[in-house]
Parts: structure tokens; C-alpha cells; sequence
């Protein structure tokens, strides 16, 4: 069985997509650990993070020959926190760091305060789905998922200062969506 100890990541993929399990095996050793870290941040059970670690790497394994992977640290990282969000959606377990956001907006608990939060809701879904892709992604994953503007110039593959700018553009965009709302309410 060949070490790949020394082996670069770019020789780990070329291995593992010809089906080199010492490659993958080696993959995994490098790479668990981060992963694991990375999770454990958002999730907070080590049983579930476990298991949305290992859900990385079997299909790191089985989709081998589809993938094209050019920075192995970085796919794995994003792969990860795809998996994750995949898994509060599935699961609708709503993350720690959400939870607190949530209560604070249902404080106040007469009906016409639940309306008018559903009614933002649904303009700025309206809203978004009128975005750009690239930029309703970025908001998405800022807003919605509460991933940092460098963690998301990693996953996009763009700089963080493009983030910020389309950050900006969206907002702009939002405030002057919701103000024309706002004009046609007060109309009605």
C-alpha cells in the first residue's frame, strides 16, 4: 500500500479519483479534524457532527469521478457547511446562534405584530427573487444563514471585498423596494 504522507492535494485527488483508497484514506486524516472544528461552531452536538462530517466524506467518495476539485480544503469546507444547511432544513432544528433573533422578533405577541413580520417576510422573498442570482446569494447566505463575508467570498470563489459591495447594493436595493411597498400600503 503506497504512503501518501508527502503527497500534495492535487496528487490525493488524482489518486482518489482512479480509486485509490490510501489517498482518500489520507484525505480524510488531513482534513477531519477542520471539519469537525468547523461544525462543532454550528451545531454544538458532537454525535451530529460526527455524523455530518462523515456525510462529507462518503460522498466526497462516491461522487469522486464527477468531482472537480481544485483546493481540496476549501471544497471540503464548503461541502461542509452546504451539508449543515442541508440538515437544518431537513431537520428544521433552528441553530443556536438563530434562536435568540427569533424570540426578540416574536415578542411582541398581538396578531398584527405576527402579520407584519410575515408581510416582511414575504416582500423581501418577493424582493430577493427579483435579485440577481450571485446577489441573492450572497444576501442568503449573510443574512439567512449568518455566514461572514470572508466565509462567503470562500465558498463563491470571489473576494471578500465583492461581497461587501453587493452587501451594500443589496441594501440600498431592499430599503428602496420596501419604501415603494410601504407608499402602495399607505394607498390602500
Amino acid at each position: 500500500m503506497t504512503s501518501f504522507s508527502g503527497a500534495s492535494d492535487t496528487e490525493l485527488i488524482i489518486s482518489m479519483k482512479g480509486g485509490n483508497r490510501a489517498a482518500y484514506s489520507e484525505i480524510y486524516e488531513r482534513y477531519w479534524k477542520r471539519l469537525y472544528n468547523e461544525t462543532f461552531k454550528r451545531v454544538k452536538d458532537a454525535a451530529r457532527v460526527e455524523e455530518l462530517v462523515q456525510d462529507v466524506f462518503i460522498d466526497l467518495w462516491i461522487s469522486r469521478e464527477r468531482k472537480n476539485i481544485e483546493h481540496l480544503g476549501k471544497y471540503l469546507v464548503v461541502s461542509m457547511r452546504y451539508t449543515v444547511y442541508k440538515d437544518y432544513r431537513r431537520t428544521r432544528n433552528v441553530p443556536s446562534f438563530v434562536e435568540p433573533l427569533e424570540h426578540m422578533a416574536l415578542s411582541d405577541l398581538d396578531a398584527d405584530a405576527l402579520l407584519n413580520i410575515k408581510d416582511i417576510k414575504g416582500c423581501i422573498a418577493v424582493w430577493l427573487s427579483m435579485q440577481p442570482q450571485k446577489r441573492a446569494e450572497i444576501f442568503r447566505l449573510k443574512y439567512m444563514e449568518d455566514f461572514s463575508t470572508r466565509e462567503i467570498g470562500t465558498m463563491l470563489g470571489i473576494s471578500q471585498k465583492t461581497v461587501q459591495n453587493q452587501l451594500i447594493t443589496s441594501f440600498t436595493s431592499l430599503r428602496d423596494f420596501l419604501k415603494k411597498i410601504m407608499i402602495l400600503l399607505a394607498m390602500i
